[in-house]
C-alpha cells in the first residue's frame, strides 16, 4: 500500500492548522492495523497520514512535520530502526514511539538508543500506546511492562 496522506494534500488546510491536536504519523506494513491504530488514536491525536515501510517514512515525515511518529521495528526496504536513525539525523523533532511484536531487551535498548520515547508490544496496543504517546510528549520514555524487557 503506498504512503496515505490523510486528505492527499501536504499542505495542512485551516482545519488541519485549527487541529490542536497532536499530529501524528503511522508506519507499518500491516494495512489492517494502520486502519485500527487511526481509529483508535482519533480521540485525542490527529492522524496526518499512513505508510507502509521506512522509505515513505523518510519522505513524508519530511513533508508532513508530525509530532509523533508511531514506527513499526520489521518494516519493508528501511526497517524502524534505520529510519529512526536517518530521522534524527536529518534534524526531524517528531517523537517516536516503537510499535512491535519484540519482546526483547536486545530490540529495546536498540530502539532507545536510536532516539525513541516510546517502546509498545503489539499485544498492548489498546492499554498502552495512546498513553506512550502522551507520555512522549511530555518528554517521558515509556515501555510496555513485560517479564522481557530490561533495561
Amino acid at each position: 500500500m503506498p504512503a496515505v496522506l490523510l486528505g492527499q494534500n501536504t499542505t495542512p488546510s485551516k482545519q488541519e492548522h485549527d487541529d490542536c491536536r497532536p499530529r501524528v504519523l503511522l508506519a507499518d506494513d500491516n494495512d489492517p492495523l494502520l486502519s485500527r491504530i487511526a481509529g483508535l488514536l482519533a480521540a485525542d491525536f490527529h492522524v496526518v497520514g499512513t505508510v507502509s515501510n521506512g522509505r515513505e517514512l523518510l519522505e513524508v515525515t519530511d513533508r508532513l512535520h508530525p509530532d509523533l511518529i508511531v514506527c513499526d521495528i520489521s518494516m519493508p526496504l528501511i526497517d524502524g530502526f534505520e529510519a529512526a536513525r536517518r530521522l534524527r539525523n536529518s534534524g526531524a523533532t517528531a517523537k517516536i514511539v516503537f510499535l512491535t511484536v519484540h519482546d526483547d531487551s536486545d530490540f529495546l535498548r536498540e530502539g532507545l538508543s536510536v532516539g525513541a520515547m516510546g517502546y509498545v508490544i503489539k499485544d498492548k496496543l489498546l492499554t498502552d500506546l495512546a498513553h506512550a504517546l502522551h507520555e512522549a510528549l511530555a518528554g517521558r520514555r515509556f515501555v510496555s511492562a513485560s517479564p522481557n524487557l530490561q533495561l
